[in-house]
């Protein structure tokens, strides 16, 4: 299985953080956001790494390298000096993913959920995991009912995590969801969430809820608490 890190965001609400660092190459816990995700990777046998970038490009494989200290083959795809969006992101790293299934997480975010746990061969085209709402986003993006299959709206609803599997086909027909459509460099840009809703009413979007720790560091305070609680010694 290969691996997809969104990591090509502008960082706006991290600045002034992100005026000379990419957001996922911020430090907690005494190494970057990013590299969290590359040793998980590696533990569980991923060796192909495919990481969308577009504000401070460079400053990746200046990094990062190659992945071979992690026994990872690193594949940069740059996207342009605008981020394609989440959908446009997913859309310009495929010829690099290859035609199976991939795991997907986003760069600026931390968990404790073992990525052992995700399926390498979804039931449908994506599988998401989700965590309880934060208290910054209390609206949720989407429900999990009591068969494992994501809805766009229920009772309880939870907030994407930012992890999951997804399967290439996705995309297929994207075009006929999105409608109308920007573009960056003549590449599209366009968001992956009504792809995802569109094909949940046909079961097509399994999940499952991950009740463990996850932080979306999203301003330089949620990174100052995360740093704080990685690098406090455990009683």
């Amino acid at each position: 299985m290969k691996a997809l890190i969104f990591a090509a965001g502008l960082g706006e609400r991290m600045r002034p953080l992100t005026n000379h660092t990419p957001k996922p190459l911020l430090v907690a816990g005494g190494k970057p956001l990013i590299v969290w995700h590359l040793e998980k990777l590696a533990a569980i046998g991923v060796r192909d790494v495919v990481i969308n970038t577009s504000w401070l490009a460079g400053q990746f494989p200046a990094t990062l390298g190659d992945g071979g200290r992690w026994g990872l083959r690193l594949h940069y795809s740059y996207e342009g000096p605008t981020p394609l969006e989440t959908g446009g992101g997913m859309w310009n790293a495929l010829p690099s993913l290859g035609d199976g299934p991939f795991l997907l997480v986003n760069g600026d975010i931390w968990t404790d959920y073992d990525f052992a746990r995700l399926p390498r061969e979804p039931e449908g085209l994506a599988h998401l995991v989700m965590v309880d709402r934060p208290s910054h986003a209390t609206h949720g993006d989407f429900a999990l009912d009591a068969d494992g299959y994501v809805r766009a709206h229920g009772a309880n609803p939870l907030t994407y995590s930012g992890l999951g599997v997804y399967r290439p086909q996705l995309l297929a027909d994207w075009q006929s969801i999105v409608g109308e459509f920007e573009t960056s460099d003549g590449k599209p840009r366009f968001r992956l969430a009504p792809i995802l809703k569109a094909h949940m009413p046909h079961e097509r979007v399994t999940g499952e809820h991950h009740a463990g720790r996850w932080t979306d560091v999203g301003t330089p305070e949620r990174l100052s608490h995360l740093d704080a609680e990685l690098t406090t010694p455990t009683p």
